[in-house]
């Protein structure tokens, strides 16, 4: 067991190699986010209506650092879901439209995605992306083929939630940008994982989650908008900011900043996160990110052994999560919204090994999805890989 997990508070009897779902927050973050909450609770209205801003701004100060970004450029929401969501729903499309994602987008962003086409008259166009894969460059002419005079946007993942792959983001931006079309980037799984420079990156739009790689509480997230994209969008839901008349502050910040009652200090406690997790090693952040990806390689090289495979993608691709193809399954349906497979019950029922079968690309095919944070260590990827062949026997 690693001497950082004492840091959170899993389960010890818990082998949980799947922070990628929802993350794990330490318990340092947690008992920062109590104290927020007891002060909150001791004066509510002190502290959402007089306080609250300033706490907004100097945590956004210290997020915009670490993502390289102003923080005129962001904002917080509850998660990258809600964050996609608004992009897409503050837009306006027209009949004859292209909306442009890929086969491995996150199903929640897909169904967007489908929505908004769906109410405008306008169509999802879908750029399949091997997987397999022997290259990046596969992923940048599956979307290229697929551009057309119609598209006016592409939605991509950053890090794919399925297949685990990191995409060549830079290189999608910059081609869909000499195309006149705007990315809207689903970067669910990019702060903390992978290092980000919004601002070089420059796509119109990025939506990451807070609470998975910076593993800060349940409900943080980032909305970034570039500044000559601010005015057309709005959040999900229209509060008091939408007549304001403050010239103090942006449209922008004072519609998202308060969008009606509820609990900040997922929020508030992001600071308290980058500094807890950025101080575990002595590198810093680039020191965690460096690590939780080479121990997601090993992981991923003790399971292709165990199975027989080739890497199915090239570890350039490889940022803290890494899926494997698996024999097919059942196929049967889930009775979990969120899908869980045979194979992953008995994993965890057991063997007591928490991690990911995910359908790829629809059932009854599937793989295995890996992460890597840094309460994990090489010796749990092992003794994965040591029971999988057993329980694949098993037909499950």
């Amino acid at each position: 067991m690693s001497p950082l997990r004492g840091h959170w508070s899993l389960d010890p009897q818990i082998t949980f190699l799947n922070h990628g779902s929802f993350g794990a927050c330490p318990t340092q973050v947690l008992e920062a986010q109590s104290a927020l909450r007891a002060r909150m609770e001791a004066e509510p209205v002190r502290f959402l209506v007089r306080e609250l801003e300033p706490l907004f701004d100097a945590a956004r100060e210290e997020l915009a650092r670490f993502v390289g970004a102003d923080p005129s450029e962001l904002v917080f929401v509850p998660n990258a879901t809600y964050g996609v969501n608004s992009v897409l729903r503050s837009l306006r499309f027209a009949p004859g439209d292209e909306l442009l994602t890929t086969d491995q987008e996150y199903n929640a962003s897909r169904n967007a995605l489908e929505f908004v086409a769906q109410q405008a008259g306008a169509q999802v166009v879908v750029a399949p992306v091997p997987f397999p894969l022997q290259h990046p460059d596969q992923v940048v002419e599956a979307v290229l083929e697929a551009v057309t005079p119609r598209t006016r946007l592409l939605l991509v993942d950053h890090v794919t939630s399925q297949t685990g792959l990191v995409f060549p983001l830079e290189r999608l931006v910059r081609e869909l940008d000499r195309r006149g079309i705007d990315t809207l980037v689903d970067g669910a799984h990019g702060p903390g994982m992978v290092p980000l420079q919004l601002r070089q990156l420059g796509a119109a739009y990025y939506t990451g989650n807070l609470h998975k790689w910076v593993c800060a509480p349940k409900g943080a997230a980032l909305l970034y908008v570039r500044a000559d994209r601010q005015e057309r969008i709005r959040p999900l839901a229209i509060s008091h900011g939408a007549n304001s008349p403050r010239t103090d502050r942006s449209r922008f910040w004072v519609e998202f900043d308060w969008t009606g009652t509820s609990d900040p200090t997922a929020v508030l406690s992001v600071p308290k996160a980058l500094r807890t997790v950025g101080g575990l090693l002595p590198g810093g952040w680039e020191a965690v990110m460096a690590h939780n990806r080479r121990t997601a390689l090993e992981g991923r090289n003790l399971l292709c052994r165990a199975l027989g495979i080739d890497s199915p993608a090239p570890d350039e691709m490889i940022g803290a999560l890494a899926a494997v193809p698996l024999p097919p399954g059942s196929g049967k349906p889930s009775p979990s919204p969120l899908y869980t497979d045979p194979l992953q019950d008995a994993l965890l029922f057991q063997e007591r090994i928490e991690v990911p079968i995910v359908p790829w690309p629809r059932p009854p095919s599937r793989l295995l999805r890996i992460s890597a944070q840094l309460y994990n260590v090489p010796e749990e990827y092992q003794r994965l890989a040591e029971v999988l062949p057993r329980l694949l026997n098993q037909a499950l």
